[in-house]
């Protein structure tokens, strides 16, 4: 299988529409790879809280339909990262967004929608603003040359509770699929917590990670796949990069 990692970077000058037409693009000429991954939030902004309401979009909005679109004209399983997801009904603590990732199939269909359960924030930040998640979800994916695997879908702050992880691997998950926007400030501890997911679970692991600085925030890049073993097949520096992984 040939996987690619998109560590995008990105600032506040960029609009949103502008920002989701590169990445878009980037897809594109990442034809022929099998699965393409990108990080948490790399439309809203990971640590843009205070737009994060006037940048919400349902699953199907546009950027679903963009990166719908992307999946499609490539032929690749897409993970496109996460939005913030606004939504008619509300969830347990009477909020209507939520931090959603999306997995769109090599046709465009959307194939998985995972809520992120472990707000980061300690009452700030996604707290806050956004409710949180209750589906662990496990998800059968296949690329478009046939091959198919079981995957858990987790997101970022979601990598410091190990239980989680444990149950992917009671429902089947044989890879873990983990979009984030981890700072800089500690991105010690995402080299350690992907690896001791991996390790601990024998899954692989596969984490695109955030670059660039935004809303004050310098992120940590470091996208990586890790094998059960511990190994880093791949690791990204700290700037804009794709990995391309066999």
């Amino acid at each position: 299988m040939r996987i690619a990692i998109v560590q995008l970077a990105y600032d506040d000058d960029e609009p949103m529409d502008r920002r989701v037409e590169r990445v878009a693009a980037m897809i594109g000429d990442l034809a022929g790879h099998d699965l393409v991954v990108l990080p948490e939030l790399w439309g809203a902004g990971g640590f843009a809280y205070r737009g994060g309401e006037e940048r919400a979009q349902p699953v199907d909005g546009p950027i679903a339909q963009s990166m719908a679109k992307a999946a499609r004209d490539a032929g690749v399983l897409l993970h496109a990262g996460s939005i913030v997801e606004r939504s008619d009904h509300p969830g347990a603590e009477g909020k209507y967004l939520w931090n959603t990732s999306l997995v769109f199939a090599p046709d465009g269909t959307l194939v998985a929608a995972y809520r992120k359960i472990h707000r980061f924030g300690f009452g700030q930040g996604e707290p806050r603003l956004m409710d949180a998640g209750l589906d662990v979800v496990v998800v059968d994916l296949e690329t478009r040359s046939g091959e198919r695997f079981r995957a858990g879908l987790s997101t970022c702050y979601d990598l410091r509770f190990p239980e989680l992880y444990r149950r992917q691997v009671d429902a089947g998950a044989e890879v873990f699929l983990v979009p984030s926007a981890w700072p800089a400030a500690r991105v010690v501890n995402w080299s350690l917590f992907t690896r001791a997911r991996a390790v601990e679970d024998q899954c692989v692991l596969v984490g695109a990670n955030t670059a660039g600085t935004h809303a004050g925030t310098e992120m940590g890049g470091q996208s990586c796949l890790v094998l059960p073993t511990g190994e880093l097949l791949a690791l990204a520096g700290e700037s804009e990069q794709v990995l391309s992984v066999d």
